[in-house]
């Protein structure tokens, strides 16, 4: 009798995290709060109220895991080098690598590039409209597929990234938990919020709601110090500022050293950059200043200090000079085989798919020049950040 007690319990737990619980919110009253708030308050950036669906795409993708300022430095000008599917779709992937460069997680501007060149080629160079169609191109999981369906077809689909998950379950009083009951607890919760389209309806309904949710996560419901008394459904919300969260992995730290050699080429000045092999784990094919092994560096002084973060990880960097006959040994101790070494001009390094750590050493070294920022009217906040809801990167 007392194990069939457990077995009970246990099925009955099981059952309860499977459960979908209905949202007990108004949801007219919440979607009416968070539009008015959301025409009066949304930022002003370069990818929203456009109606080319490929604009649509290109920024959902570059906002996978990367902060809003750093897309908006990168959206415009992928575009005018790139500005249509067909153009994406021709050019070399070198090329599409080194517009993405600086944006990190190289993958998915492959993936993009893949995707583009087959809407290109089976599609007609028409991007499919429905979340059903769009998963299954190369490199859109879940939350991208909604996004793009969503915002730019007008799909009654909810879209859910890391602020929209925040925001839902603080409303219910829920805590953050990384399993499947709670991200199938947050999909339900977003869906019964997204309104329903109606037949000849003149505004995106579905996509402004969906992008008013994610902005009342980025600039009111952020992670730390939440702003709640401008909370536009302060009254609706059960948790009224921070909840206990899981805590985060442990920053590893890891050294890194690399070399920095220039020489001249006339009136050119070049700089030399290893390719990274193409079966590379981590940014195959991408161009890097020459690493160098530690045992190559005593009684050397580096020219540059700096912390570069990866995920989970601090890189803390030293940039070496070889500067004359005097430092050839430290050429030499470079492991790459001379067929991966490559000189390259400076002034050609914008059009050269970077590693963005190698880029971030040759701006800070006047090697490369820096393009200067252009930042919206309103101010960007920290936790602006990107999409980290399923099937990315």
């Amino acid at each position: 009798m007392r194990e069939h007690g457990k077995a009970d319990r246990a099925s009955d737990s099981a059952q309860a995290l499977t459960t979908v619980e209905e949202p007990e919110m108004d949801a007219a009253v919440f979607r009416r709060k968070l539009m008015t708030w959301y025409r009066g308050h949304a930022r002003d950036l370069p990818w929203r109220g456009v109606h080319d669906p490929y604009r649509t795409w290109v920024s959902e993708v570059m906002l996978q895991q990367t902060r809003v300022a750093a897309v908006i430095e990168h959206y415009e000008k992928f575009l005018q080098r790139f500005p249509t599917m067909l153009a994406l779709a021709l050019a070399p992937e070198p090329e599409v690598l080194a517009a993405w460069s600086g944006l990190g997680y190289y993958r998915r501007a492959r993936m993009l590039h893949r995707a583009a060149k087959f809407v290109t080629s089976e599609l007609e160079g028409v991007l499919p409209g429905t979340s059903t169609a769009l998963r299954t191109l190369p490199g859109i999981g879940e939350y991208t597929c909604a996004a793009i369906a969503s915002i730019a077809f007008g799909e009654s689909i909810a879209v859910v990234d890391g602020n929209v998950e925040r925001v839902l379950l603080r409303l219910t009083g829920r805590p953050e938990e990384n399993t499947a009951a709670s991200r199938t607890f947050v999909q339900a919760q977003a869906a019964a919020l997204v309104p329903r389209r109606r037949v000849a309806e003149q505004h995106n309904a579905a996509g402004d709601h969906n992008q008013a949710m994610m902005e009342l996560g980025a600039t009111i419901c952020l992670p730390r110090a939440p702003l709640c008394l401008h909370c536009p459904v302060y009254s609706m919300c059960k948790t009224r500022g921070e909840h206990l969260t899981q805590p985060r992995a442990l920053q590893r730290s890891r050294p890194a050293a690399y070399l920095l050699s220039l020489r001249k080429s006339g009136t050119a000045t070049e700089v030399l950059l290893e390719q990274r092999s193409p079966e590379a784990s981590l940014m195959p094919g991408m161009y890097e200043l020459p690493p160098l092994p530690q045992d190559a560096l005593e009684g050397r002084e580096p020219i540059l200090r700096l912390r570069h973060s990866i995920t989970n990880t601090n890189y803390y960097v030293q940039v070496y000079a070889a500067r004359g006959p005097q430092d050839r040994g430290l050429r030499r101790a470079v492991p790459a085989a001379k067929g991966d070494l490559h000189w390259t001009r400076t002034n050609k390094l914008s059009s050269v798919p970077l590693t963005g750590l190698a880029r971030k050493v040759l701006q800070r070294l006047d090697v490369m020049a820096v393009q200067p920022l252009q930042m919206p009217d309103e101010a960007i906040t920290e936790e602006s950040q990107g999409r980290f809801w399923g099937g990315h990167q």
